[in-house]
């Protein structure tokens, strides 16, 4: 069955200081909580389509993703997850910001799009949900300082 997520949050800072901090497709470590390192493979550019990063999180888990899309005019990142988890199939997400405004603030929403069997979707949304929901909630610390 085909599962599409989709979370959204309000960031308190301008689009572009937001897409400063998630743009960079090698920079997890720097605002994702529990990534501790990432590296672009093969030593490519990490704002080349088609590059794969490979980040290690603190649970000992290695994630492999390739870069599909990234839009500097309208704020968005899509990517594929190279070696998905058994229960999910063809996982695409998607990052993109929009500005808000009225006081300057960042509209961000995060999509996933994937397969995976009818029983398994509850779990994997509600987890997919809460990662989304934690990269949110490190943004909005990293720019109430």
């Amino acid at each position: 069955m085909l599962v599409n997520v989709k979370t959204s949050s309000v960031i308190n800072a301008s689009v572009k200081q937001v897409w400063g901090k998630v743009r960079d497709f090698n920079s997890l470590p720097d605002w994702y909580p529990s990534v501790i390192n990432s590296h672009i493979e093969n030593g490519e550019p990490s704002n080349k389509i088609g590059c794969i990063r490979s980040f290690n999180r603190e649970d000992g888990l290695t994630i492999r993703e390739r870069l599909l899309e990234l839009d500097d005019v309208e704020y968005v990142c899509t990517y594929f997850l190279v070696e998905p988890d058994k229960p999910m199939k063809d996982y695409v997400c998607t990052m993109r910001l929009l500005p808000i405004t009225d006081g300057d603030r960042t509209y961000i929403e995060w999509l996933a799009d994937f397969q995976c069997l009818p029983e398994e979707e509850p779990e994997l949304r509600q987890n997919l949900e809460k990662v989304f929901q934690v990269g949110f909630d490190a943004l909005k610390e990293i720019f109430s300082n």
